[in-house]
């Protein structure tokens, strides 16, 4: 049912899902071989028109209701990778179990099922097609939202979650990636992949959790807990913690990692809300840490309704979506970058009992022991991971901000839409984006990140003094630079967070009349300028290009000399997304050839003795890839370049560990 993305992916149109590849691809069976594809029809049916998306868990295309004439959503539940045969049957009786979980509850707000089909190994379910995106898309690029407008969002969510408890169905994975929207902030529950309901079969081990780690409620985090003490109340918290990212713009318990999260939310109070106004008292009593003192949905609905009325006489109203009568005037958003410094623990309030107090220290002390006892599924994006420690247990490393109170990236300074200074000294262009994104997720906020300008000659030279702490300055990976030797310096990669093409750009009025072709420079010999120090260099010498003999040491130069009537230089050759930048700055002038052969994979570079370093950053691009950051970024900045709407395939992490 995604038109967009449940864990925020946007696409041309429709839904779609969170793309995360596995670490290593291991050998198919004959069953999973057999990927499906465009064209494959599901039983009989479903044709399957394009991938929307993928994620652990399975795959969602856009499909074409042959009987009925009209396009669906059609989930494949389960991975494509091989299982033994009781994780593959246990996978089976999910997968079953969501669409019947979801099959049972009919609501607006609630994503509705048309179907469920078997096929081979995989099992399938159809729901509409919607053209939304997620409330995490919304969220990424409004920051916060107003009081009215949450309160709208959440009684919808709200209603929609009181009859999936009615149904008797927990739905344990509410969060910002799984509320889409239809039109107007018409809020939709997706994504039952791990709910649970009454009387269905355990399909987790004793002191085995999933759920994303951000959302999980206390009373989830205990070394005993069973799938079983998933209850409404648990979804609440969920709610609570959502409505609160959603006013707030940052997380109730805002911490540099997993970890710190996990102990929070289990022994101190979230951070006081800045913004909440009325709404604080119902975020308060919806994350208390006792679930029998947890508010009640049919009291929060109550509350969030007198909100609503309450503000529809004051300034800035939203509108108000069904089931919340009386549309207002579209609401005018605060742009306020999220706050992610870590926050020294606070004492519990007063008011918690302390039997709950004692609770909660037992809990986090198993926590800080290692988190043997508690795996969270890998199956939901958005945060969720394994929240246990280092690889082989241990300690996790101090967080690098820690040690490093501003993070100092260097970038290019002359790459339009990549990276490019501006008149009034600062930085913009997708890899700022980028490098913001990463930064954000280690603990910093804007104002703790500087840029540092550098070039494909310097770049290794800075990042070996120290001047900075990492690269993003389109640094293609490549084993010759992870295993350089001084002067050049060998780095670490974290990445490909982005692959170019081979490319080059000429004069659309050439001396030599026009240049369609790339084979037409090679042919005649033009001489074709690349910066000092890139893979071209090497790259055009040896596939027959006349390299003009003298290299600049960035890209801006070349294009100067092609634009010069008395140079020799005819063309410019870098990778597609970088000559991209300069046509869109100078259209009437310069146009770029098809590309050629041959990729460049983008990585963040560092220091090779940096490995907490490279975890962090790693950890940090997963997050991208995987909750709609990348495609955000894509068509802020690349898709006005490179004149293509839809992104081109995710990289593969092939530099971060699994």
């Amino acid at each position: 049912m995604h038109s967009e993305g449940t864990d925020g992916r946007d696409a041309d149109h429709g839904q779609s899902w969170p793309e995360t590849e596995p670490a290593s691809e291991p050998s198919r069976s004959p069953e999973q071989a057999a990927a499906p594809a465009p064209h494959h029809v599901i039983d009989g049916r479903y044709e399957l028109l394009r991938s929307l998306g993928r994620g652990g868990m399975g795959e969602v295309w856009e499909a074409l209701d042959t009987r009925l004439g009209r396009r669906v959503a059609v989930k494949g539940l389960l991975g494509r990778y091989p299982a033994g045969a009781a994780t593959q049957e246990q996978m089976m009786q999910r997968a079953r179990r969501e669409a019947a979980a979801i099959a049972k509850i009919k609501h607006p707000n609630v994503v509705s099922v048309h179907d469920r089909v078997e096929s081979g190994k995989q099992v399938w379910i159809v729901m509409d097609l919607l053209d939304a995106r997620s409330l995490a898309d919304l969220m990424r690029t409004e920051h916060r939202l107003p009081v009215r407008r949450t309160a709208a969002i959440g009684l919808q969510v709200l209603s929609g979650l009181r009859e999936v408890h009615k149904e008797g169905v927990v739905h344990r994975d509410v969060k910002p990636a799984n509320i889409l929207f239809g039109k107007e902030d018409f809020a939709i529950l997706a994504d039952f992949g791990i709910a649970t309901f009454d009387g269905a079969a355990p399909l987790t081990r004793a002191g085995e959790l999933i759920g994303t780690y951000k959302y999980l409620a206390p009373e989830l985090l205990a070394p005993t807990a069973q799938k079983s003490t998933a209850t409404p109340a648990s979804d609440l918290w969920s709610l609570g913690v959502t409505l609160y990212e959603m006013v707030e713009g940052r997380h109730p318990f805002d911490r540099p990692n997993g970890h710190e999260v996990l102990f929070a939310a289990c022994q101190y109070d979230p951070l006081p809300m800045e913004h909440g106004g009325e709404l604080a008292e119902v975020v308060e009593r919806l994350m208390h840490k006792d679930p029998r003192r947890r508010l009640s949905a049919g009291s929060a609905e109550e509350m969030l309704r007198s909100i609503l009325r309450d503000s529809a006489a004051k300034p800035d109203p939203v509108p108000v979506p069904v089931p919340v009568p009386a549309p207002a005037p579209e609401p005018v958003p605060v742009p306020v970058p999220p706050q992610a410094s870590p926050v020294p623990p606070r004492r519990p309030k007063k008011g918690v009992p302390r039997w709950q107090k004692l609770s909660a220290v037992a809990v986090c002390a198993a926590l800080v022991a290692g988190l043997g006892w508690f795996a969270v599924d890998r199956m939901q994006g958005d945060g969720t991971s394994e929240a246990g420690g280092r690889p082989g247990g241990g300690s996790p490393a101090a967080p690098y901000i820690r040690t490093h109170p501003v993070l100092k990236v260097g970038v290019k300074a002359d790459q339009p839409g990549l990276s490019e200074k501006t008149r009034n000294g600062t930085y913009r262009g997708y890899e700022i984006d980028v490098a913001h994104a990463i930064a954000r997720d280690m603990g910093y906020s804007r104002d703790q990140v500087t840029f540092e300008p550098v070039s494909s000659e310097n770049r290794s030279t800075i990042l070996q003094k120290g001047d900075v702490d990492l690269v993003i300055a389109t640094y293609s990976i490549t084993e010759e630079r992870k295993h350089a030797k001084a002067p050049d310096y060998s780095v670490a990669f974290a990445g490909p967070y982005y692959v170019a093409s081979r490319s080059f750009m000429v004069r659309k009025k050439a001396k030599a009349g026009a240049i369609d072709d790339s084979r037409m420079l090679r042919n005649k010999q033009f001489e074709v300028c690349t910066a000092r120090s890139s893979t071209y260099e090497s790259w055009l010498p040896k596939a027959g290009y006349n390299m003009t003999e003298s290299l600049p040491n960035g890209y801006d130069r070349c294009v100067r000399d092609l634009l010069d009537p008395a140079s020799s230089v005819y063309a410019v050759s870098t990778d597609d997304v970088i000559l991209a930048g300069f046509v869109k700055d100078k259209p009437t002038e310069l146009k770029r050839l098809d590309s050629g052969p041959g990729a460049e994979g983008y990585g963040v570079a560092m220091k090779p003795d940096e490995k907490g370093l490279k975890r962090e950053v790693c950890s940090a691009l997963k997050k991208i890839m995987t909750d709609g950051v990348w495609e955000q970024l894509y068509a802020d900045h690349l898709a006005p370049l490179l004149n293509r709407a839809s992104p081109p395939n995710k990289p593969k992490l092939a530099e971060c560990p699994s």
